[in-house]
Formats: structure tokens, sequence, C-alpha cells
């Protein structure tokens, strides 16, 4: 079992690449849509931006857990 320490609450599983990865994932999707909905092109292009760079993070996390598992279960 494994266990991550993130902000004094303990997550089974979970770094804090994937946290940080999907909470700017989320942050990104609501600024692109709200960018889409008042018509602010810069708006949305940054939720865009922000969106991605958030699920790449979240997929590094991804894979340093993987690896964690590897590792441990080998």
């Amino acid at each position: 079992m494994c266990l991550t320490n993130f902000n004094g609450v303990q997550v089974m599983g979970v770094n804090k690449d994937q946290v940080k990865g999907r909470v700017d994932e989320v942050a990104g999707k609501v600024k692109e849509t709200a960018g889409k909905i008042v018509g602010n092109e810069d708006l949305e292009a940054e939720g865009s931006v922000q969106k991605n760079i958030g699920v790449v993070q979240k997929t590094f996390g991804d894979v340093k857990e993987d690896i964690k598992k590897a590792i441990k279960g080998s």
C-alpha cells in the first residue's frame, strides 16, 4: 500500500504531480469554457494552455507512480 502525505492529508497511491496536474487541468477547462462563453480569446487560449500543462503533469505523476509500483513489486 502506497501512502503519500499531501498537505497533511494521507492519500493512497497518489503523488503531488498527479494532484497538481488534475487541479491545473480542471482550472484550465474552466478558464477555456469561460473564455468561449464571454468571447475572450485570450482567456480561452490561457485556459487551453493550462489544461494541457495539467494533462502533462498528471501523466508525469502517473508514470512516477507506475515506476514506484514496479520497483516495489520486483
